[in-house]
Parts: structure tokens; sequence; C-alpha cells
């Protein structure tokens, strides 16, 4: 992939055409101790996984969060959503999280690693931050997942400003946030293929 003399700019995505989104029929929302198990079964068999967090925000100075309170994986096909709130859920995804032969590949992730350590006490492992192969390949420093989108795909990425400041602590989360949720997840190993990392890595 050769990069372009510059990334699109905000006009220049605006223009484009919408990328296709996850609909709920391919999202599973995973919100009990033996949901997590069963779905963190099936999840350590995959060689690479879209990878991402959200945290109710904060709005107060000086205000820490204890985020995240959901954990998006996904595969080419679906997503899976965890929640956080109940203890029990937490000891499998950070099982999972933990498995190094288990790619997990975002954007932004540095925070998300440290919130996940904290929270679930596991430091997460095999975890490829896709801004940095951006990087690697001659593209600006932090494309993000939107700038991603316009130049493997030359479709707009939509993300709800409504849904990112949304709480993500909430028992249960409303259908804009669990689209939301699992389509930066979704995007991301979409990217991932795009790229050609599952192929570099010898994985098929």
């Amino acid at each position: 992939m050769r990069p372009p003399d510059r990334t699109p700019d905000h006009d220049a995505i605006q223009a484009l055409e919408p990328f296709e989104r996850l609909g709920l029929d391919r999202i599973r929302l995973i919100a009990t101790p033996r949901e997590a198990q069963v779905a963190c079964g099936e999840l350590a068999g995959a060689r690479h996984l879209g990878f991402d967090t959200e945290s109710r925000p904060t709005f107060r100075v000086g205000e820490v969060s204890d985020g995240p309170h959901i954990v998006q994986l996904a595969t080419p096909e679906q997503a899976y959503i965890f929640q956080l709130h109940d203890l029990g859920s937490r000891g499998p995804v950070a099982e999972l999280l933990a498995l190094p032969q288990v790619v997990k590949a975002g954007f932004g992730l540095r925070d998300d690693r440290k919130r996940i350590t904290s929270k679930l006490g596991r430091e997460p492992e095999g975890v490829l931050e896709l801004n940095t192969v951006l990087r690697e390949r001659g593209y600006r420093k932090e494309m993000g997942v939107k700038a991603a989108v316009a130049v493997l795909f030359q479709r707009r990425f939509i993300k709800s400003k409504k849904a990112t400041t949304s709480n993500w602590a909430a028992p249960r989360l409303s259908e804009a946030q669990l689209v939301y949720a699992a389509n930066d997840a979704w995007a991301a190993i979409r990217v991932f293929h795009a790229l050609g990392l599952a192929q570099e890595a010898g994985i098929r």
C-alpha cells in the first residue's frame, strides 16, 4: 500500500459514501459470567480480532474514570460486546486479553491497555496499534479509524457524537450504543485485513 501525498481532510471524508456497518443481528451482547465464559472460549481460538473499549465519560475536574465498562472484540463476521459490571465476567475477559497468540488490533489503545490492567488485574498481550503500522508505512502519526477507513476503503466511517459521550456503565445499553461500540472493533479488524497484516503474519 503506497501512501498518498496527504491523508484526506475532514471535508474530503465527509464527501465519501458511508462505510458499511454491522447490524444488531451480527452483534452479541455478553452480560453474564456464563455468557462471558462461553464467548471467550470461542474467541480464544481466533488468531486476530478487532479490539476497543468504552468507558463512562468523566465531566468533573479531577474525576478518575473507573473504566473500561465494556470491551469490544470483533471477527470479520460479528462483534462481541462484553459488559464488565458483573465481577464474574471480568475473569474470562482478562484471560482472553492476556493470550499473546491472539492478536487484538485497534486504534488509540495505549490508554485502553492501562485501564484494562488496572481494572482486570491482567495486562493485555498481543495488542497491535494500527496507528503504529500506518505510521511505519508513511502515513501521518495518528490517523485514527476514520482516516484509515477513508484511505483504505474510500468510505466514510460514521461515529455518533451522542453515543461517544453516553453512559457506558449503564446496565442496559441502547441499540445505538451497541452499534457504535461494535463497529469500532469491526472497523479495526477490517483495516487489519486491508493492510495485509494477516498474510504478513502467515495467518489464514
